[in-house]
């Protein structure tokens, strides 16, 4: 096929077609084979593809594992890993790179650890140190936190960082440890053992830093997961990066991803804390200045309902004002709503009479008449008064007495009409027409009559 497309005679092809070309050659001309090397640069997307290179000491491909057969693993990838992969040879079109269509994984040079892995790790699951049901939470504010690891690695320095960083007061005791080779099984043992014997710290973090499968085989050791599962404090797992696990981590009651992360867990945050207590501060102020509010006001209300008594016997007044005011409106009201059905009455009454006029003008003439006849009467009976009033005048004794004469009246007041009643010596009155004068009779005069 090359020979032909090399051919003199033939047009020139393009990128397309010949990247297209070189794909079908190679998937035809290679059948699926194992491929053995070491993982490099692996990375699962989102979308669940997995794309890493695959290598050995001279050189390396690049390979790409499809969602599909990447749910298939019993084993989680990872870099530096030396596995055996059954794939087909093919050619990415698009930037004309050789690679790997993985079909299937298992693991090579390390099987016999991951092998043991997966034995030790069903034993325990079925022992039930995995049950979540024996998980214990982690306490809130730790007073003392245990810590196994070197002495001298990053990791120690980042959780102390983080420690003191988050709470500054809580106190950190140390277990130190070998984290990699021979002896670091057997010293990570007696480490968790002391810490558990001396039983002083609240929780326990067990870890160190990233490395390979290899470096952190220390910590699939079942003894010491059986130390872990049986520390009488609750034990944090913090071994590798976030993608490493070990026994450790399923036996722990946590698993942190980083020592840094399992630091975080082990600590409160201060920071946190503070803000909390700041908004809780805030809080309280803001409810005790609404229930001083509310308080205030409640005396504000008793206070208006409290009066002093003139001012109760001044509201009262006037409430009783207000009430004289409406009553003498109703009565007027009353009285203007009377005089309106009165004054109606009186119009329906005038309709209802006859017309006087003619009884009036009659009235009126016969008025007339009576004045006059009574007029005429009076003139009459003021005739007969004067002609009487003169016969009045004649027959009056006190005009007999401007004429000259006089009466004689008895001390007794009685009239003296004889001489016989006018003995000598009796006191008497004498009454002229200008007035009256005492008398005494005269006893030397004779009884002829003759007074004095």
């Amino acid at each position: 096929m090359f020979a032909h497309l090399s051919s003199p005679s033939q047009a020139v092809v393009s990128v397309t077609e010949l990247n297209k070309t070189v794909r079908q050659t190679l998937e035809a001309s290679l059948p699926i084979l194992w491929v053995a090397g070491e993982i490099s640069n692996f990375k699962r997307y989102d979308s669940g593809h997995c794309y890493f290179s695959l290598k050995d000491a001279g050189a390396q491909v690049r390979c790409v594992m499809f969602r599909n057969r990447a749910a298939l693993l019993d084993f989680r990838p990872l870099d530096g890993l030396q596995v055996e992969v059954r794939a087909v040879v093919s050619l990415y079109e698009a930037r004309g790179d050789y690679q790997l269509t993985i079909e299937a994984m298992r693991p090579a040079g390390a099987g016999a650890l991951f092998a043991a892995f997966e034995a030790l790790k069903k034993k325990l699951d079925a022992e039930g140190l995995f049950d979540p049901a024996r998980k214990r939470p982690l306490p809130a504010f730790a007073q003392r936190i245990g810590i196994v690891t070197s002495a001298s690695g990053a990791a120690l320095r980042d959780m102390l960082t983080t420690l003191r960083r988050r709470w500054p007061g809580i106190e950190v005791i140390l277990y130190p440890s070998a984290v990699q080779g021979v002896q670091a099984p057997a010293e990570l043992l007696a480490a968790v053992r002391a810490a558990s014997t001396r039983n002083e710290v609240d929780v326990l973090i067990v870890g160190r830093g990233g490395g390979s499968l290899e470096d952190l085989w220390a910590f699939n050791d079942e003894m010491l997961a059986r130390a872990i599962a049986a520390a009488p404090m609750p034990v944090i797992s913090a071994v590798g990066h976030e993608t490493d696990f070990t026994i450790a981590d399923f036996v722990a009651d946590v698993r942190a991803p980083t020592p840094t992360a399992a630091a975080e867990l082990a600590s409160p945050d201060r920071s946190s804390y503070l803000r909390r207590l700041d908004s809780l501060a805030q809080q309280l102020q803001r409810s005790m200045q609404r229930q001083l509010q509310q308080r205030m006001l409640a005396v504000d209300a008793l206070a208006r309902r409290l009066r002093h008594p003139g001012e109760t016997l001044r509201m009262q007044c006037m409430q009783l004002q207000s009430l004289n005011m409406r009553m003498n409106r109703a009565i007027h009201g009353n009285v203007s709503s009377q005089q309106q059905g009165l004054a109606q009455l009186e119009r329906r009454l005038t309709r209802q009479l006859p017309d006087l006029t003619p009884v009036q003008h009659q009235l009126e003439r016969l008025q007339g008449r009576l004045l006059q006849a009574g007029q005429r009467q009076f003139a009459s009976q003021q005739q007969r008064l004067d002609y009487a009033r003169i016969r009045l005048d004649t027959l009056n004794p006190r005009a007999v007495l401007a004429r000259g004469y006089g009466y004689v009246t008895l001390a007794d007041g009685q009239l003296a009409s004889s001489v016989d009643q006018l003995p000598p010596r009796t006191a008497a009155t004498l009454h002229l027409a200008d007035g009256e004068v005492g008398i005494t009779v005269d006893p030397a005069a004779p009884n002829q009559g003759v007074l004095f």
